[in-house]
């Protein structure tokens, strides 16, 4: 009996002061912020050791088309100082959370990249049949429209480890979600 009532009284306190809570279908702490969809976004990703988010959004010239040059403009949402919005720096735009892309020959306004920290996915950018720039990345083997990335992060020495990565995204025909957690 004094085990339930202890039990109890911590959940009420969880609930009560807003501890870090797990949202049951996720990793994510559902006291973590999401971040407004805007009409160019990509996808954003999420890591477990603070609220700051990567925001990956289509880079747009005037004329509605992705830029050839750099089709994604990659930044941060700094929800830790108040949701200042700021540039990657150097290092983390050429090690860790930048994009390397490259035009796809023959299929207009499509391009191919990576993430410079994980090479082993590909995906691929590009405007989808009403004009709205989309992301597609490998979930479960197959091309999805990517949402969100969530990155499980270990920090320990000098090198942070990342047990896992959760991928949330949309099947392209049917606009279901799709989800996939795999160890890098």
């Amino acid at each position: 009996m004094y085990f339930r009532t202890i039990t109890i009284l911590i959940y009420c306190c969880k609930s009560y002061y807003g501890f870090p809570q797990k949202n049951t279908k996720s990793s994510v702490p559902l006291t973590f912020p999401i971040p407004a969809d805007t009409p160019n976004q990509l996808f954003y990703m999420q890591r477990s050791n603070n609220a700051n988010t990567v925001i990956y959004d289509a880079n747009l010239l005037k004329n509605n088309i992705l830029n050839p040059n750099n089709p994604v403009h990659t930044y941060w949402i700094r929800y830790a100082e108040g949701g200042k919005i700021t540039e990657l720096s150097t290092i983390q735009r050429t090690l860790a959370y930048g994009l390397h892309t490259s035009k796809i020959k023959n299929v207009a306004e499509s391009y191919e990249g990576y993430f410079f920290a994980y090479r082993k996915r590909k995906f691929i950018v590009k405007l989808d049949a009403n004009r709205q720039p989309i992301a597609l990345f490998l979930i479960n083997g197959k091309m999805q429209i990517l949402d969100h990335v969530w990155v499980q992060v270990e920090e320990a020495g000098l090198t942070p480890k990342i047990p896992f990565i959760e991928l949330y995204g949309r099947d392209q025909k049917s606009n279901l979600p799709v989800y996939e957690k795999f160890v890098p």
